[in-house]
């Protein structure tokens, strides 16, 4: 097995990669740390959770001189979480560099403060591309000396716009560079910008990320009306328990209007979205590391690339509308080999997606359905997706107004018109119109967790011993007992 130690790293380094109990790379690391020690540019596929910024940071602290002040590596991000993020841990691996300067650059914060820290030097410069682009036109910043450039989610840079800012930026940077590009997907656009500014990149892909980032994620989807799509997640909620959790919604209106309803249903619970100042959004992610928040309501972009511990749940309140972003939510949890859960919930008019989602990870998700007496299995978890058998109720509902539904319930067809079974293959003829009751018990929580106790008083949460990923319990004194 290939260790850090076996890369050559340098001993500082690896005692503060011990310190944090990281021993051995994750194959995106192993593969993409050796080429860039060497000089080469790199083109880096891989999904969300698999330790992409370890991949460019190591190596750009083992190639760091400390003893110049001025910049030499640049990180571009798409959003300020993520850049906070990286910084964090940029700043961890910089203690083991004596005299290393870190600096995030991203707007919403004091620019005062930024042009007194590039004044007095910084070696490593993290930032988006508005505020990056503030300073280069203020002559704040110069990037004359920059030898390493980083493209860090490039995909969803380029998807929210920033094409020609990070263009502009690139160009300021010397040509005799080494480029790094991390994606979790590579649309056309991302390959002209590798084509037009990378020599010879090497191409790295981890094939089988998205499937071992899945596999460590039970997922569920709930099949439920608009209407009561609201009382089905509190339901979920309730029932599931989470730790942390991560409550997905399609824009920050519903974000905005989900949080107050959870808040008013006795959840500790808070909204991130662009809208928010960004004092308030490091406000609300401070609140959600330290488990003062058990739930935080996001949309897509506010919530990227945060990498937070400890997140047990992830729920999509609005379906995603294609298979990447479906990964990247989830991924938010099933970190780190620990378990996660996701849980989906679809409408009538989500059958299209969701079929688009199973297809594109080559599963079928575990059904429930949500009624007024509670959530009931529906059946026909894991099977693989587009075999045109063991359709979701749902999709049975919406076939059976036109007389020939595929019913939903556990191997009996419950469309008006008749047709196959739901879920556990071919079942018998549709016999009435009902949209199908529980057919299965509930299943337990993924991973044998057990779950510590909370203390009535609020004090805290007891520690939960998780025994497949061995998390230590956390004693979270500001949390709310319940």
């Amino acid at each position: 097995m290939t260790t850090f130690q076996k890369m050559g790293l340098s001993t500082a380094v690896l005692q503060i990669l011990q310190g944090q109990g990281i021993v051995n790379p994750t194959p995106v690391q192993e593969k993409a740390i050796p080429e860039l020690l060497a000089g080469e540019d790199v083109i880096v596929q891989a999904q969300t959770g698999t330790g992409k910024t370890l991949a460019f940071l190591l190596p750009i602290m083992e190639k760091i001189r400390t003893d110049r002040p001025d910049a030499q590596a640049l990180i571009i991000t798409p959003t300020r979480e993520l850049a906070i993020q990286i910084t964090a841990e940029a700043r961890k691996l910089a203690a083991a560099r004596e005299g290393m300067s870190v600096l995030a650059a991203y707007g919403g914060q004091d620019v005062e403060r930024q042009l007194r820290k590039l004044q007095n030097g910084t070696q490593l410069v993290i930032g988006t591309p508005g505020r990056l682009l503030d300073h280069l036109r203020r002559g704040s910043l110069t990037l004359g000396s920059v030898r390493m450039l980083v493209l860090d989610e490039a995909d969803q840079m380029l998807h929210m716009g920033f094409l020609a800012e990070v263009e502009e930026i690139i160009r300021l940077v010397p040509r005799s560079r080494q480029t790094m590009l991390f994606s979790a997907t590579m649309p056309d656009n991302v390959k002209r910008l590798a084509k037009t500014y990378m020599q010879q990149p090497r191409d790295i892909r981890i094939a089988e990320t998205s499937r071992v980032t899945l596999d460590s994620i039970r997922q569920i989807v709930v099949e439920c009306t608009d209407r009561n799509k609201q009382e089905a997640l509190i339901t979920m909620i309730r029932q599931h328990r989470p730790y942390l959790a991560v409550i997905f919604c399609r824009t920050k209106r519903r974000a905005s209007t989900l949080n107050e309803a959870l808040q008013e249903a006795g959840f500790a619970s808070d909204e991130l979205h662009g809208d928010l100042s960004q004092s308030k959004r490091e406000q609300v992610m401070r609140a959600f590391r330290d488990a003062k928040l058990e739930l935080l309501v996001a949309t897509d972009v506010a919530a990227r690339g945060i990498d937070v511990e400890g997140v047990t749940h992830v729920f999509n309140y609005d379906i995603p509308q294609d298979v990447d972003s479906y990964i990247h939510r989830i991924g938010r949890t099933g970190r780190a080999g620990e378990k996660g859960i996701a849980v989906t919930f679809a409408a009538v008019k989500d059958v299209e997606a969701l079929r688009n989602i199973e297809r594109g990870i080559a599963r079928r998700l575990e059904r429930q359905r949500y009624e007024k007496s509670g959530v009931s299995a529906v059946g026909g978890s894991g099977k693989p997706a587009g075999t045109g058998q063991g359709r979701s109720a749902a999709e049975g509902q919406e076939r059976s107004r036109k007389g020939s539904g595929f019913g939903g319930r556990n191997g009996q067809g419950q469309g008006q018109g008749g047709g196959r079974g739901g879920s556990s293959g071919r079942g018998k003829p549709g016999t009435g119109g009902q949209a199908g009751g529980a057919a299965r018990g509930g299943r337990s929580q993924d991973g044998g967790a057990k779950r510590g106790s909370r203390n009535a008083s609020g004090s805290g949460r007891g520690g939960r011993d998780q025994s497949p990923g061995g998390r230590r319990g956390r004693n979270e004194g500001g949390r709310r007992g319940r």
